[in-house]
Formats: structure tokens, sequence, C-alpha cells
């Protein structure tokens, strides 16, 4: 009992902290997300008071923030708009890949790592922060605004391209050989197409399978659905936030509204702790040896991804749509850290460097969306 309780004091103190920064930012008009990962930052290992006791708590309500980020991003659009977004959004996509994917590359060859670590300083540059990028776009009320369609069609094709990128480096860090590499490319294609599929052929049987008056058994259906195909789907090497993003796109017509009334708290809530429990992975101290490098990176990749955003969107939004869309894809995040650490035996600096790049650009990422008006 004696631990539950201070358990709970630690929780709330958490919780209420982060009901403080918002207040503040909310105030002074500018997203919460950079107070909440320097929060983190504070109170992570290294920090001014390391937490203890609430740290596997955060854990698992961060890895729901991003799910429940991505489902109320995926309610925004049906399975025909991702179909057709996702066709038009494939250059954009390729040319992410060529502008975003070299920087990281170029620079770990340069500091004379490993080749295969360069390769995953690659991956840490090329992909955009789902989670940050959809809590922003919500935050600003731009997920009506023309640019966003094609914008999330290129958060969409990073993340079904995570789906072949890891499991391929995976492989190679293990020694694995061109057979096994084979096999581990051809269970992602097929795990993405099913996924795909599913989503996009039996988005109404699952809308019919939600719907009821209850609001009660709305929400416990509607929450229980994302986090079943959110592991379903990283069980077969999918990202769980793609399958969240599904259901949401899956989900249609008045049970769509009510999912997104009834979910939006609790959206808010863990996402919060989500950015919170970020900055808790950074050790500071580990951060100073490299910061001027991961700042120096991140202002490089931050014009390219600015440059995605302007030609990809070009044909299809105005000048200043290609702006925002630009600012938005600024953010890295969870997929970037997740990179970072396959190689952390393989490059002791990866991880470092990684830190200081992704916690500079989840900060001035959210700021630089906001100053784009």
């Amino acid at each position: 009992m004696h631990d539950s309780s201070l358990l709970f004091i630690e929780l709330g103190a958490v919780v209420v902290g982060l009901a403080v920064l918002a207040r503040v930012a909310s105030r002074w008009g500018f997203s919460a997300i950079p107070l909440y990962l320097l929060a983190g930052l504070a109170f992570g290992n290294g920090g001014l008071l390391p937490l203890n006791l609430s740290k596997e708590f955060i854990q698992i309500g961060a890895e729901i923030g991003v799910l429940l980020l991505l489902f109320m991003l995926g309610l925004e659009y049906s399975g025909a708009e991702l179909q057709h977004n996702l066709r038009r959004g494939l250059p954009a996509g390729l040319l992410d890949f060529a502008l975003n994917f070299p920087p990281g590359l170029v620079t770990g060859l340069l500091l004379r790592w490993h080749p295969l670590a360069a390769v995953l300083l690659g991956g840490v540059t090329w992909i955009s922060s789902s989670g940050v990028i959809a809590k922003v776009l919500a935050e600003l009320r731009r997920l009506s605004c023309p640019e966003t369609p094609l914008l999330l069609a290129v958060l969409v094709i990073e993340d079904l391209a995570m789906a072949l990128y890891l499991p391929i480096v995976a492989v190679l860090l293990a020694g694995g050989g061109p057979a096994r590499i084979a096999l581990s490319v051809i269970i992602a294609v097929g795990s993405v197409a099913c996924v795909l599929v599913l989503a996009i052929k039996c988005g109404p049987a699952l809308s019919r399978f939600v719907a009821h008056e209850s609001d009660e058994i709305i929400l416990l259906t509607s929450f229980g659905t994302v986090l079943l195909v959110a592991g379903i789907a990283q069980r077969l090497q999918v990202s769980s936030a793609i399958g969240a993003f599904l259901v949401g796109i899956a989900l249609s017509g008045p049970i769509a509204e009510q999912s997104h009334r009834l979910l939006a708290p609790l959206r808010d809530l863990f996402a919060a702790t989500f950015f919170f429990f970020f900055g808790l992975q950074v050790n500071p101290a580990s951060l100073l040896p490299v910061w001027s490098l991961a700042v120096l990176l991140g202002l490089l990749t931050a014009g390219t991804k600015i440059l995605t955003g302007y030609l990809g969107t070009g044909k299809h939004v105005d000048h200043r749509g290609r702006l925002r869309a630009g600012a938005a894809l600024v953010a890295r995040g969870e997929f970037s850290i997740v990179i970072a650490g396959l190689g952390a035996g393989l490059q002791p600096q990866l991880s470092a460097v990684a830190a200081a790049y992704v916690l500079f650009l989840a900060v001035a990422g959210p700021l630089l969306a906001r100053f784009v008006r």
C-alpha cells in the first residue's frame, strides 16, 4: 500500500505538472509539445529529479498516446480518400526519401562510422514523427487544409516504408544473407498489403460492428479495436501506429463522429504522456558532446523537409499551403529513436547524436509549424 501511494503521488504530480505546462502554452499561444519534452528531459535519467516509480506506467501511456493520435487522424479520411492520396502522394514520398535520407547517410560516412551505422543515421534523418505532426495538425486546426491529405500520404508512405526498412536492417545487423533478407521483405510486403486491404475493404463491416446507441459500448469497442489491430500489425512487422491509423480510416459515418467525441479526451491525456516520456528517455549529459553536430544536421534536414513539402504539394495547393506542409514535416520522433536503438552496439555515438537531433527537431518542428501561417 505504501508503494502504491507513492506511485499515485508521483504520477499525479506528473499529470498536474503537464496540465500547468499546457496552461502556460495556451496562455502564450504556442504548442505545449516543446514544454512536455523539456519537462521529460528534466525528470529523466541524469535530470534534476529522476522518476523511478511511474516510469513504466508512463511508457505504456506514451505508446497508447501515439496510437490514439494516429487513430483520430485516420477518422478524418475514408478508405477511398486514402487510396487516392497514396497514389497522388507517391512522387512526394519518393522525393522525401531522395532529399532526407542522404544527409544522414553522408554524415555517417564522413564521421567514418561503420557503413551500416551510416545507413541507420540516414533512416533517422528521413522519417518524420507521425505522432508529433498529428498533434500539431490537431492543435492548429489544419486537418481540413488543402495540403493536409498529401502531407498525410507522405507520412503513411514513410511508415509503410519502415515495414521494409526495419526488417532489412535487423537482418543485416544479425549477419543474415540474401535469402533471409528476401524472406523478411516478402513477409513485410505481404503484411502491409493485408492490413491495407482489410482497412479499405472491410471498413463498412467494422463500422457496423462498432455502432451502438450506448457511448460506453462505442468507447470500449473503438478503444479495444485500436489496441488489438495495432498489436497485430506490430506482430506482423508493420508499424502499430499505421494499424491504428487504418482503423480510423475504416470507420465511417456517424460512428466516426461518436468515436472522435469519446476518445478525444483520452487522446489528449496519453499524447501528453508520450511527449513527456520521450524526454525521459534522453540523458542530458549525453547530449552535450554531440549537440553542435545534431543542430547542424537538424538545420540542414529541416530545410530538406520544407523543400519536400513545398515541391511535393506544388501542383495541388498555393504557396502558403506548400510552406505549411513543409514546416509540418520537420519534426522527428519515435521512429528515429527506434532506428538509432538498433545500431547502438554497432556505433556508440549513434544513439547520442540521434537523441540530440530528434530532441532539437521535436521542439523546433511544432514551433516552426505554428510560425508558418
